[in-house]
């Protein structure tokens, strides 16, 4: 999750595109993180919880909320946010957690 904030706060789409699961990475989505990522500025990451993820597990979640400007205005994302090993790296899954 750490890694993925930081991709956001630099701007690493690519980094992002590679860290979603194949599962539900929709094939907008660089165009969508293009579009939408040089108009918010990341702020703080706070992780609120996290549960399973562990070396033996396949599944994980990340409950976190960021803090962040969206064209000046200051904004909070609060998620709840699964993550899957796919071939043996965890990838962001989704935010139905």
């Amino acid at each position: 999750m750490r890694s993925r904030y930081s991709a956001f706060f630099f701007r690493l789409v690519d980094y992002l595109l590679e860290t979603t699961h194949p599962d539900t990475r929709n094939n907008n989505l660089k165009r969508e993180l293009e579009d939408t990522i040089h108009h918010t500025d990341w702020k703080f990451l706070t992780i609120v919880s996290v549960s399973k993820g562990q070396k033996d597990e396949n599944r994980g979640k990340v409950e976190f909320i960021a803090d962040y400007y969206w064209n000046g205005e200051v904004q909070q994302l609060h998620e709840h946010s699964r993550f899957r090993r796919y071939k043996g790296n965890w990838k962001y899954y989704d935010n139905k957690g």
